[in-house]
């Protein structure tokens, strides 16, 4: 871990990162990307720590004329292991809250059921949307391909708690692995957490995986240490290519679709965003009690 000052904490989506790097070990992470220079100079599993963003987050919520989404979680895990101990997370809801804006929250981690009472607040006010990343069913491949995080299954016991108290979740069924578990029987076990959880939707972007410079020569790494031969296989049918879709793609992305409508899930990736980003003011028009705080 080591702490950095920074200028600004909101991008101009609203969106924000109070960490950067990871520390979930995921063998096939986008960030590790060398188009994002993480920090260059350092492993990615060293966790800077944005040590002044609560108060750049409270300036720039005061500063906003209209109330919005913030959204967390797109570039590093609002809930890394450190988040236990810092909760850096934690101090940035409690003033989302306090200045009633909403919140869509992106993670892999079951710590989240930590902040469940601030969660509840602020989805009472306007809205709280968590988002939960599931690539895998079985749960000793999940050990593997997701190795220093909650396996699937506690992440579908997450989103059913997060449903029970009335949070409305997407899941992010993605990526799916080539050769590894883009198979029928994985997408139907993850379909049915997301059927039993009643997810508002799923996103994808396809069937499979992208691959840049830095991201592609960490996951051949770990495909040689946990699936040996594999990598010959991906370079054989992919080369260097950025889009990496599995040649089941059709087949799975058909069974999805045909999932989610029987459901009532969404799963047009759009329509999603659009979710996520719309604010919603649950109180408008009503007079507000102590039990609104």
């Amino acid at each position: 871990m080591f702490e950095v000052e920074v200028k600004a904490i909101l991008s101009g989506g609203n969106g924000m990162n109070l960490y950067r790097g990871c520390t979930h070990g995921c063998i096939y992470c986008d960030a590790r990307s060398s188009c994002y220079q993480v920090h260059p100079d350092r492993p990615f599993e060293d966790i800077e720590v944005k040590r002044n963003a609560a108060e750049l987050l409270e300036q720039a919520l005061r500063g906003k004329r209209k109330r919005c989404m913030i959204g967390t979680g797109g570039m590093s895990d609002p809930y890394l292991h450190l988040e236990k101990k810092l909760g850096l997370t934690r101090r940035c809801l409690e003033l989302i809250d306090e200045y009633g804006f909403g919140v869509a929250i992106q993670t892999k981690s079951d710590l989240i059921l930590r902040d469940l009472d601030l969660l509840k607040r602020i989805n009472r006010k306007t809205k709280c949307v968590v988002q939960i990343t599931l690539t895998t069913y079985d749960e000793d491949l999940c050990r593997v391909i997701e190795p220093n995080v909650c396996t699937s299954r506690r992440r579908a016991e997450v989103l059913e708690i997060l449903r029970d108290e009335g949070i409305p979740t997407v899941c992010w069924m993605t990526p799916v692995l080539p050769f590894i578990n883009d198979t029928e029987e994985n997408i139907r076990g993850l379909l049915e957490y997301c059927c039993r959880a009643k997810t508002y939707g799923i996103l994808t972007f396809g069937m499979g995986v992208t691959l840049r410079d830095g991201d592609r020569q960490y996951f051949y790494r770990k495909l040689d240490e946990h699936f040996p031969g594999l990598r010959e296989r991906y370079v054989k049918t992919y080369g260097d290519a950025y889009e990496v879709p599995s040649p089941n793609q059709v087949e799975l992305m058909k069974l999805l679709r045909r999932v989610c409508k029987e459901q009532g899930i969404v799963c047009d990736a759009d329509e999603i965003f659009r979710y996520l980003s719309r604010f919603e003011d649950k109180l408008a028009g009503t007079q507000m009690s102590l039990f609104d705080f």
